[in-house]
């Protein structure tokens, strides 16, 4: 069948470890929250779809973006629930089309690659800063938990969610590093309750699922040129 040949082995190893992992860690350690599990497996999944360039990993991120803004909510991780309700999740709804409108070749599994040039690379990074410090001040008002790395988190996620609807390789990067600061914040978190642990494995696993997308994504823009 067309869809087990889609993925190659090494990309159903790991889907398939990713859900295995984030499921068993739910069931050690949380079993209350439904919502966590559910937020996590969408997560994992979309990004393997990513990491194919196909827009359908776009359609699941948008769903994952307002699941992960509530469970911020609850911990008051103010931060990433506006960053994901409010950027992330908004963000790849242009992504999304963005991305429909540029197939690779009539292709619409696989979207066309694209190299971003050094004014565009300057104008993104000075945005990134006034983002950031606008958030900064917003998070501060509400009191926001761990306000330095909730604010670090809004800069590499702004970075990626850019260079996911510019399609850029390197979104998947700046995802890899959302995902390192956003297992600090859990991890931080687990400390006062453990249940979250569940949420730092979630975070883990989609480091590695983006450091694969980024290889995914320079072999797809070798291919394409």
């Amino acid at each position: 069948m067309k869809v087990f040949k889609y993925f190659s082995k090494f990309e159903w190893a790991l889907w398939g470890s990713s859900l295995f992992l984030i499921a068993a860690f739910y069931c050690l350690f949380d079993r209350s929250s439904p919502l966590t599990l559910t937020a996590s497996l969408l997560g994992a999944t979309s990004l393997i779809f990513c990491a194919k360039g196909n827009p359908f990993g776009q359609v699941l991120m948008i769903i994952f973006s307002v699941l992960y803004g509530i469970i911020s909510y609850s911990f008051a991780y103010y931060g990433e629930m506006i960053t994901y309700i409010c950027m992330t999740g908004p963000m790849a709804v242009f992504a999304l089309i963005s991305w429909l409108r540029n197939p690779y070749n009539g292709n619409k599994s696989e979207v066309k690659v694209n190299r971003l040039k050094k004014a565009e690379i300057v104008f993104m990074m000075i945005l990134t800063l006034i983002v950031t410090v606008i958030f900064y001040f917003i998070l501060k008002f509400f009191n926001t938990a761990n306000l330095l790395p909730s604010t670090v988190s809004v800069t590499t996620s702004f970075i990626a969610v850019y260079l996911t609807f510019r399609r850029s390789p390197y979104f998947a990067l700046a995802y890899a590093t959302n995902d390192v600061v956003l297992i600090v914040l859990w991890a931080i978190a687990t400390m006062e309750n453990v249940s979250y642990i569940s949420v730092v494995v979630c975070f883990i696993t989609f480091l590695v699922n983006d450091l694969y997308g980024f290889v995914s994504w320079k072999r797809m823009e070798k291919r394409q040129m």
